[in-house]
Parts: structure tokens; sequence; C-alpha cells
């Protein structure tokens, strides 16, 4: 911290949060706080009024810049467009640890998505069930029949994500125990744990985690250190994240230190 950053009067300091938010996509109430060498409490005094300006988006533990693209929700098509090659090494990985015989399952999401692909391309195993919510996924490995056969869960359709959330989209999960879900996110981090932009999603995917013995978590580059409006889980009800090496640095130290088993291919 700059000393003299103690001494900023309110409007100054507020100026340079903004900055500060439109640089890194967001900004969290604790770094702020040690930045400035101020208390919690007037750092969410400061979020609120550039809030209340519309100038932030605030969320818990922090805030978004307005008219920023992760407090909007993408379509499938375009987050898909996005990273695809970080998506395509992550979906292999996560493809690879599939066994014949097993019962998988995938929530929507354009990861997800890559490694219903990865599974396509991988002839060494049969018998698999892949229970899903996703429409793309159930597209994609309708391909693979009948050496992957593909349950969709039912529910209510959501058109931008192409996926069948709840009311009903759950019932499911009560009648198959899975040996492993593979989810996607929005965001993770050490100190706010796995996020996602919508609520109904985020339902879903707490539901495959509770119906399955081994949990994978995979995120491109671009979702490690950022939060995003609803939780999911924290990072400690995860087995596995698989991300790149991309990601960034002292956030993949944070997440491994808050007790994650991380991958990056």
């Amino acid at each position: 911290m700059d000393i003299r950053d103690r001494y900023l009067p309110p409007s100054l300091r507020r100026r340079q949060i903004l900055a500060l938010a439109e640089v890194n996509g967001f900004v969290r109430v604790t770094a702020l706080a040690h930045r400035f060498g101020i208390s919690e409490v007037t750092v969410r005094l400061d979020l609120d009024a550039l809030a209340n300006e519309g100038h932030l988006i605030r969320i818990h533990g922090g805030a978004l810049p307005a008219g920023d693209r992760r407090a909007e929700e993408r379509t499938f098509e375009r987050a898909s467009a996005e990273a695809p090659e970080e998506k395509a090494a992550i979906g292999l990985e996560a493809a690879g640890l599939v066994k014949s015989s097993q019962i998988v399952m995938l929530d929507a999401g354009s990861t997800t998505n890559a490694v219903s692909r990865a599974l396509v391309e991988k002839t060494d195993v049969d018998d698999v069930l892949v229970v899903t919510n996703a429409l793309p996924i159930a597209v994609e490995l309708e391909l693979c029949f009948p050496r992957i056969t593909v349950l969709m869960t039912g529910g209510t359709l959501r058109p931008n994500q192409h996926s069948l959330v709840n009311p009903f989209g759950d019932l499911l999960f009560g009648e198959v125990r899975a040996d492993i879900a593979i989810v996607g996110c929005n965001g993770v981090t050490a100190e706010h744990g796995v996020t996602n932009m919508k609520m109904p999603e985020a339902e879903m995917k707490r539901a495959m985690l509770r119906a399955a013995s081994r949990k994978i978590l995979v995120a491109d580059s671009t979702k490690i250190g950022t939060v995003s409006n609803t939780r999911i889980a924290d990072i400690g009800d995860f087995d596995l994240l698989i991300t790149t090496k991309l990601a960034d640095a002292a956030e993949v130290a944070r997440l491994r230190a808050g007790g994650l088993n991380v991958l990056q291919v």
C-alpha cells in the first residue's frame, strides 16, 4: 500500500476503485481495504455509492463494473467461441477420467460440451451412461450410441443455454448415483469458492454434485480468480479442478493452499 492512499478523499478513492474494477473486471472488499488502508465497512460504503451511481454492480464480496460482460449471461454459442483451444484441452483431460461402465454427469456449458466432444473420440470406453441437462451434449453423444447412452434430466428449457433446469429439472438426481460429475462454472476463487452467473444453472450443478461420488470442476483460465453472482459450492467440495497453464498463478496457488487439487493442462 502506498502511504498516500490512506489519506485519499472519498471522491478520489472511489474513482480509483472504479478504475481498478474496469481494469481487473472485479474488485474484492478485502483487497480494497488492504489497498487503501481503510476498513471493510468503508469499502462497502464506497462500493454501494458507486453502485447507486450506476458505475458498479454489487455482488457478494465485491463488485463488477457496470456493463461488464460477466454481469450479463452469454449465450451458449458466444461462450463456446471464447478460449476454444483451452476448453478443448480441458475437455480431453476430463474425458480421460471416464472409464467403461461408469455413470457420468455432465452439466450444461461450453467447457463441459468440450468434454462431451472428447468423449466422442474416446473409443476405448464402453457401456457408459451420461446424465445431462444439456441439449448440445445429448446431440454430441448421440453419435456414440450404444457405446455411450444419454439420459436427459427433463425439466424446464432455458433457450440461451439450451439447458434443462427447475422446476422438475433435478428430480432424476434422487434416483441415480453417479461415479463422477463433471461441472463447469463462471468463476472460482479460494476466497469465494465456485460461483455461477444464474441461479437455475447453479441449482442443477449442486444437484449433480450431491449425486456423484467423484466431483470434477472444469474451468478455463478466464474463470480463475473471477467471482460470479451465485454460489455453487466451496472449493473443498471438489476432488479436482482442471484448468490450463494460462490461469492466474497467484490464484492457483491460493486454491492449492486451500486444499483443492489443481491440474493445469
